[in-house]
């Protein structure tokens, strides 16, 4: 199976794909987790020690790798490189693995449609081709608020996106926004869940507001996420109302 987790900025979709990562991987799949943000942080999430962390590096900065697969230097616009680089060794060289999960960080470049054609986005487009591809049994993107990623030439390959929302009317919109540019590349296979649900009005706020997505779960707000992040341990082990709630998520997804 293969999940895209996005929305907007803040919302907490690297905690729900770290606990998606490590409800599978104790189950004893066979888990890749994908930091496709400018920003990663899904390491720290899914509580990795300092000393694996410090292994990992987002494709996207790793100059010297690009410009051997690509044949041009990071940051040039246009003239002659490989659209189509080598990628298939990546995910085994450059990740890192941890209580059965193995973690990759991408990193990202601007591939928002706006005609960047350079070395970065030529290996980043081809790594995502190739992830879509491999027979992980679990790959989990954790991506931001967009779809730049998903071209309608892998789109099928993708099982399901799940939008995350905090119950606000600009969470939503957001979800709104994701939904129509997940539906202009023909992705129809949408969730929403939401998080940092403090009771059961916001719960029901939710269900009133959702636009037009079916509701996968909901994880209540809770500041022990934030402690866990303080103290450099997994929410999936701190967290313990976060975690029996994505397991039931995880069963839905199933």
């Amino acid at each position: 199976m293969k999940l895209a987790i996005s929305g907007k900025g803040g919302v907490g979709k690297t905690t729900l794909a770290a606990l998606l990562a490590q409800v599978y991987a104790d189950q004893g799949r066979d888990v890749l987790a994908v930091d496709a943000d400018p920003s990663p942080c899904l390491a720290g999430a899914l509580g990795f020690p300092e000393a694996l962390r410090a292994k990992l590096s987002p494709i996207s900065e790793m100059d010297a790798l690009i410009e051997e697969r690509t044949g041009a230097k990071p940051g040039t616009v246009g003239g002659f490189f490989t659209l189509n680089p080598r990628v298939d060794d990546i995910p085994e060289r450059f990740s890192v693995t941890h209580r059965g999960v193995r973690l990759l960080e991408m990193g990202a470049v601007d591939l928002g449609g706006r005609g960047c054609i350079c070395p970065e986005s030529a290996m980043l487009k081809t790594l995502f081709t190739h992830l879509l591809f491999r027979d992980d049994e679990m790959l989990i993107l954790d991506m931001y608020a967009g779809v730049e990623h998903l071209g309608r030439a892998t789109v099928d390959f993708v099982d399901a996106m799940i939008i995350v929302v905090e119950p606000t009317k600009r969470s939503l919109g957001t979800a709104v926004q994701i939904r129509k540019l997940a539906h202009d590349i023909g992705l129809t296979r949408l969730w929403l869940v939401g998080n940092k649900v403090r009771n059961d009005d916001e719960a029901a706020f939710l269900r009133a507001n959702t636009p037009g997505l079916p509701i996968l779960g909901i994880l209540p707000a809770d500041l022990a996420v934030q402690e866990a992040d303080r103290l450099g341990i997994a929410v999936y082990d701190h967290v313990p109302v976060l975690r029996h709630a994505t397991a039931q998520m995880a069963e839905n997804l199933a």
